[in-house]
């Protein structure tokens, strides 16, 4: 797709302005390769017998479906884009000419500029403490090109300037279809509030990946480069299609795209045997994102045994003492799934694990603990290019009684 890219035209990274793409002047090629070798390090061996699938690359530029955007400068010219150093003063350097961020956002920028002005919505200041604007949070929906506009404020005192003109700024930007404001009041290193005010009778964005429904919504984790995703949920549903599964937990389930995806082929594959799926995730706005996907896939109708729930992972499983599933799906945080999850899992005698991670060290430790099984299946999704960053599919087969 992009082997022969060697360096993105980057104006900051040429002026050194901004350094979070730091392998940007490494070709693509070399990129994957070191990515490759890193996880073999990580697995120490793990992977013996495995059948290692190609990496599946990314797009080089425009590949992000979302924009945190720190504010500064001032209420009449704000700047939005990143936090420089403490050494250079707290000052926010304007990075709305990134080229990760997709076309539709270049356009969003300047309108919000000026709403920014309008609506007198002062950035806030870290050194002195004051302002209200913290925060512009866009994410786009590429199946309907439609965008969700979160601001978070320190406060909820220009909520009426807000509403005021927000009216005009819908009307310059029709595909913004969410608009809400987060309050975070503390002076913390936290990027969002518990609060949520919405301002658009519509509270999602649909996306589509491999024509399964997902959900965008405030607060709910979704992945961040949409062609590399719908690549890891299609091969997923593909590693279990054939696999002997009618029961399968979901754990860190997110919005439900793993489990959505593996459940839907399995139920292909032998509908009059719907599948039985439980999803766990602890952020209450993803459970209510997932459910909605289950509604729209029908899943709710007798169609199988399909539900989600708002708890804390490792604790649902950890409680459990119904008959085990025959696969567990687990995409835990970056500090993985933990010694007390992976060794329940090992006395659990659940045939399969499908292993998906962000992070090949913690992932690492965690199959160092599961010795009851063996990985089968792995590869490499380039999630994140341009950086050491990466995400990786394993799939685990028991090999203990």
């Amino acid at each position: 797709m992009c082997a022969g890219i060697t360096m993105i035209d980057c104006p900051y990274y040429q002026r050194n302005q901004c350094r979070s793409c730091q392998w940007l002047e490494i070709p693509y090629q070399q990129q994957l390769a070191q990515k490759e070798k890193h996880l073999s390090d990580c697995l120490q061996g793990l992977e013996r017998n495995a059948y290692r699938y190609p990496p599946s690359p990314s797009a080089p530029r425009a590949f992000r479906n979302k924009a945190k955007m720190v504010i500064g400068g001032t209420v009449e010219r704000p700047l939005l884009g990143i936090l420089l150093s403490q050494e250079e003063g707290q000052q926010v350097r304007d990075l709305t000419a990134c080229p990760l961020y997709p076309p539709a956002f270049r356009h969003c920028f300047p309108v919000l500029k000026d709403f920014i002005a309008r609506a007198g919505l002062t950035p806030y200041n870290i050194e002195r403490r004051k302002g209200e604007l913290k925060y512009i949070l866009l994410t786009e929906s590429r199946y309907r090109q439609e965008i969700m506009l979160r601001f978070v404020l320190r406060s909820e005192t220009k909520l009426a300037l807000i509403r005021r003109e927000l009216p005009a700024l819908l009307q310059k930007l029709p595909q913004v279809k969410v608009v809400s404001l987060n309050i975070q009041p503390q002076h913390a290193a936290i990027l969002e509030g518990e609060k949520e005010i919405f301002l658009t009778e519509q509270q999602v964005l649909e996306e589509r990946f491999n024509r399964i429904p997902l959900f965008i919504r405030p607060q709910g984790f979704f992945q961040t480069n949409p062609e590399v995703a719908q690549a890891l949920y299609a091969t997923a549903s593909q590693w279990v299609e054939a696999l002997p599964i009618r029961h399968l937990w979901d754990l860190f389930c997110g919005v439900g795209g793993f489990g959505l995806h593996c459940a839907e082929a399995l139920n292909r594959r032998q509908p009059k045997q719907p599948v039985r799926l439980t999803g766990i995730e602890i952020s209450p706005s993803a459970i209510f994102s997932a459910a909605l996907s289950t509604r729209r896939l029908g899943l709710d109708k007798g169609n199988g045994e399909v539900s989600f729930q708002s708890l804390d992972a490792a604790a649902f499983a950890l409680d459990r003492n119904e008959a085990p599933p025959e696969l567990v799906i687990v995409n835990p945080p970056r500090r993985g799934i933990g010694k007390p999850l992976a060794q329940f899992l090992n006395r659990m005698p659940a045939r399969f694990i499908l292993y998906s991670s962000c992070n090949a060290s913690s992932m690492g430790q965690d199959l160092s603990e599961l010795s009851a099984y063996r990985i089968q299946k792995i590869q490499l999704f380039d999630m994140f290019p341009h950086t050491a960053h990466y995400e990786v599919l394993t799939l685990l087969e028991r090999h203990q009684a």
